[in-house]
């Protein structure tokens, strides 16, 4: 790893819940790419032997924590059906598969230069995911730390068939599913429960429940058994309460909970309670683009509102009930790019009203927390490893500072300037819709 270094004169912001921006400090980072040390700059103690880095009073802070990514496409927007028939042709020969591999890499590689350093992906083809996240951990090159999914769980007609997910017909069959995907070390397992923005029929039904409750639960069963957490995509109402009901880990997306459902949160999944992630980024541009642009139809627009509305409502409930709530883009889905992590948290600060620091945190170390690995990453504290981020402006103040990151840290090495690789045409489309929903 190297020599170890020391971070001085930086504002420091740790990611826990209650952040205070702490002037003049200073992080010491070992060999092994852990922090040993953080405090005051002027009681540090550097070594003569230490490199070190002089923030100048920039912002240093965690890396972000994007809770929910597919990492098979870019974010150009583009109809299920052609993505469907593209990803046919891919997973179907190895050259197709080694091509999908790098498409993943270098979205994986994006997250991680906007100061993504910690991801979950939540359905890939052909596992390609997981031969991503294996290379990272070889060190065959630099890469975000990534929980992995592989190919999802879904029914005849579901959400995810014939893109990233296999079909399950009966309890048993979920069964299968889920074995294949431990063999395959993915990291968890994912569900999909109800349809989708996409799949939708009728307007005013978006996230209608496709997989039956035994599946479900003979999914979770499995995964539990297994030692794997579940994570489910559900849009409805019903849809969560099925899910709860079915013992899903992570309720993706969400919609209006009713009493009954809060109290399955409390007391379901595998671990103390069941958490919500937040996925505002690919419901504003169905619900407020026109259907030309996203590539979609009126009855989807329609359908985008209802979901976009069901989330934010969602994320408010889970807050004011205390129900651990995530953070996640949705990478891949029209208009959500890998790189634009900072518009998500924006997003939830504005539209669930939350205060930037508590913002900042549920995208840190919360998030972590909800992944397990809160002990390993997520925060600015001795003996985690040092995934941050360095920052031009103070994002408590204004969160869009997120935006501008200038250095990244990942388990411990430096990336000065980091490229990240824009697509131009949508970064217009969505500051201007930035501008208008803040007007």
């Amino acid at each position: 790893m190297g020599k170890t270094y020391a971070i001085l004169n930086a504002t420091i912001l740790d990611g826990t819940v209650e952040m205070k921006a702490m002037a003049n400090h200073g992080v010491i980072v070992g060999s092994e790419g852990r922090i040993e040390e953080v405090g005051p700059s002027e009681r540090l103690r550097v070594e003569k032997d230490m490199n070190v880095i002089d923030l100048g009073g920039r912002v240093l802070m965690p890396g972000l924590t994007n809770m929910h990514v597919h990492l098979c496409g870019n974010g150009r927007p583009t109809s299920a059906k052609a993505a469907g028939d593209l990803i046919d042709k891919v997973v179907s020969n190895p050259v197709g598969m080694a091509y999908l591999r790098h498409r993943i890499k270098k979205s994986a590689i994006n997250q991680l230069m906007s100061g993504v350093t910690t991801l979950r992906s939540v359905g890939d083809p052909g596992f390609a995911d997981v031969d991503v996240r294996d290379a990272i951990n070889a060190g065959k090159y630099l890469g975000p730390r990534m929980l992995t999914s592989g190919t999802g769980v879904t029914v005849p007609g579901g959400h995810g068939a014939g893109l990233f997910a296999r079909i399950a017909e009966t309890p048993a069959d979920a069964r299968q599913i889920v074995q294949a995907c431990h063999d395959r070390r993915c990291d968890l397992i994912k569900l999909f429960i109800t349809g989708g923005v996409f799949d939708a029929e009728v307007e005013g039904e978006p996230g209608v429940v496709r997989m039956s409750l035994d599946i479900a639960r003979a999914a979770c069963e499995e995964a539990h058994r297994l030692g794997m957490h579940t994570a489910a995509h559900i849009e409805s109402t019903d849809g969560v309460l099925l899910g709860l009901k079915a013992g899903v880990d992570t309720i993706e997306h969400g919609a209006h909970l009713t009493s009954e459902a809060i109290k399955l949160f409390k007391k379901n999944g595998l671990g103390n309670s069941s958490s919500l992630t937040c996925t505002i980024s690919p419901a504003i541009p169905f619900a407020k683009l026109s259907p030309e642009k996203t590539h979609s139809t009126a009855v989807q627009k329609v359908n985008g509102d209802i979901v976009y509305k069901g989330i934010v409502e969602a994320a408010s409930q889970a807050l004011k009930t205390g129900i651990p709530v995530g953070l996640g883009t949705d990478s891949s889905c029209p208009y959500v790019t890998h790189y634009d992590m900072w518009r998500e948290v924006a997003y939830f600060q504005k539209h669930v009203g939350t205060s930037n620091e508590f913002a900042l945190h549920t995208a840190t170390l919360a998030g972590a927390q909800l992944l397990g690995i809160g002990e390993e990453t997520g925060s600015i504290e001795p003996g985690k490893s040092a995934d941050m981020i360095v920052l031009e402006g103070d994002p408590l103040k204004d969160i869009s500072a997120l935006r501008n990151v200038s250095e990244v840290f990942m388990r411990g090495t430096r990336i000065e300037r980091p490229r990240v690789r824009h697509i131009a045409a949508l970064d217009r489309e969505l500051d201007a819709l930035m501008e208008l929903l803040e007007g």
